[in-house]
């Protein structure tokens, strides 16, 4: 732990406006006694170019950002603008934070751990035999390879963009877990489906600006276990269906906090309060929809009995 009180940090993305992410920040610096100020870069579709990110990182580091969490749809493209990677991000080839030290940037990917951590936790002892990824960008491919890390056989990657999976397959290709990845964006998805333990849906659609399901619901079995690293809303269309079929599920809130906690941890160098922050996160999507059931009722305490 370093004495510092006073951190800056932002979030930079697409239509980010409402993310919660700035106030599960400040929230945890708030219970440790530090100054922390989160702000929102939100960037039009139409001002999102190279030379724009690379401005706007320099701009952080001349203004004196500690950090940078960087989202939809930046975390590819922000990985050869900053100085140094981490492991995680030069394996992956995307990243979701970004430090400040002197001047110098060095990026992180705390999506790869946070989903881990997240799946450990809300689906124990799931079979890993065969698991179908839905999407394939920077959140597919932090998912992939947390899978690999628990032990996945056999990725099946369904994504329309060919040349995005197959990076995806390439960025696996580099580790020594025993994956196979089949990419088959125009089919093949049902019987796909018919053999696989379970599925994850790393793409937009289910969020609000995105409603509908990834996948026709029917081709859901009562024995596979469904995960969706979307949280706004908690409960998508797709965890409802896959919940209605008899599906063990896992909504994108592990992720979400997790992800968060690991960033608070690299900016500050603080050990953050997980379950303090699992309970900020339940008072912010209540407080967005209060009438809205939670995923398990009644919930528990602490984050590593909960299951999502």
């Amino acid at each position: 732990m370093n004495g510092r009180r006073s951190y800056v940090a932002g979030l930079l993305g697409q239509g980010i406006k409402s993310s919660l992410t700035p106030e599960m920040h400040e929230r945890e610096a708030a219970r440790q006694g530090l100054r922390y100020v989160y702000t929102i870069v939100d960037l039009d579709e139409s001002r999102s170019d190279d030379q724009r990110l690379a401005d706007l990182l320099a701009a952080a580091v001349e203004l004196g950002f500690d950090g940078l969490n960087v989202t939809h749809p930046f975390k590819q493209a922000m990985v050869p603008l900053v100085d140094l990677v981490a492991a995680d991000v030069d394996a992956i080839g995307a990243l979701n934070t970004v430090l400040v030290d002197h001047g110098v940037t060095t990026g992180h990917n705390t999506d790869v751990t946070g989903f881990g951590r997240a799946f450990a936790e809300g689906l124990p002892g799931a079979a890993l035999d065969e698991v179908i990824l839905l999407g394939a960008g920077g959140a597919g491919t932090a998912v992939a390879h947390a899978l690999a890390r628990h032990g996945v056989r056999r990725l099946v990657v369904i994504d329309p963009d060919g040349d995005r999976a197959d990076r995806l397959r390439h960025t696996l290709a580099r580790g020594t877990s025993p994956v196979e990845i089949v990419t088959d964006p125009d089919g093949g998805l049902t019987a796909a489906i018919s053999t696989a333990n379970g599925l994850v849906n790393a793409t937009p659609v289910g969020m609000a600006a995105h409603p509908g399901t990834p996948l026709p619901v029917d081709l859901l079995r009562a024995d596979l276990w469904v995960a969706d690293i979307v949280y706004r809303p908690l409960l998508t269309e797709f965890l409802r269906a896959a919940d209605e079929r008899g599906c063990r599920t896992l909504t994108g809130a592990g992720m979400a906090v997790h992800q968060a906690a690991d960033a608070f941890e690299l900016i500050t160098g603080r050990v953050a309060d997980r379950a303090a922050m699992f309970r900020d996160f339940d008072e912010l999507v209540a407080a967005e929809a209060p009438d809205a059931p939670t995923p398990n009722a009644p919930p528990p305490q602490h984050p590593e009995e909960r299951i999502h």
